[in-house]
């Protein structure tokens, strides 16, 4: 319990001792300053600069192994922005949708409807289309897609999307299998990214 003096003050071998003062920091310079503003240009440039560099994926078969490693090695990369606006290889809606309807039509041949089946199936399904549409190599697209699966009890059903989308590059394709207890279909939505 602290003792106090009369007028509330600690006698001065009981006072609190302070913490040695610390060296202030130097205050960053002012940018309307003319020569801290050519220091801090300078600054802004040294952290901006990046190095080009291309990496040429290996295409034969004999080095699939190293495609790992490749990878890898890509990912560690830091590229430069290319200002590319198009794409070089335009998605192509008639052999996609080709691929989409081969893969609905292999997975589906002899399914019978089972809602708890198809809630799995549907993943899986959106998954392999997924794989089967990057394989086509469209560098810069994202793909969404969606897999819906419709029990035929003798109604009609509408499916509506949209999108805020570049007319000149981004597409979309649907595929349909169909059964005697239901309809499947497959959505593909293509968007290039700039």
């Amino acid at each position: 319990m602290e003792k106090r003096i009369r007028g509330g003050r600690m006698p001065s071998s009981q006072a609190p001792q302070q913490p040695p003062a610390t060296p202030r920091k130097e205050r960053r310079p002012s940018m309307f300053e003319k020569e801290a503003y050519a220091q801090i240009l300078r600054e802004r440039l040294r952290e901006s600069v990046h190095d080009v560099q291309y990496v040429e994926p290996p295409f034969d078969d004999s080095v699939a192994d190293i495609g790992k490693e490749w990878k890898s090695a890509l990912a560690k990369l830091k590229f430069a922005n290319s200002y590319r606006m198009e794409p070089l290889k335009k998605f192509q809606a008639h052999s996609v949708e080709t691929k989409v309807q081969q893969i609905l039509k292999e997975s589906l041949k002899d399914v019978k409807y089972d809602d708890k089946v198809f809630s799995h199936l549907s993943l899986e399904l959106a998954d392999r289309i997924l794989l089967a549409v990057k394989e086509f190599g469209y560098h810069r697209y994202k793909f969404i897609i969606k897999v819906l699966f419709i029990q035929k009890t003798g109604q009609a059903i509408n499916i509506a999307s949209r999108w805020i989308w570049d007319i000149a590059w981004d597409s979309w394709v649907a595929a349909k299998h169909e059964a005697e207890t239901y309809v499947a279909l497959a959505l593909v939505f293509a968007l290039y990214c700039e």
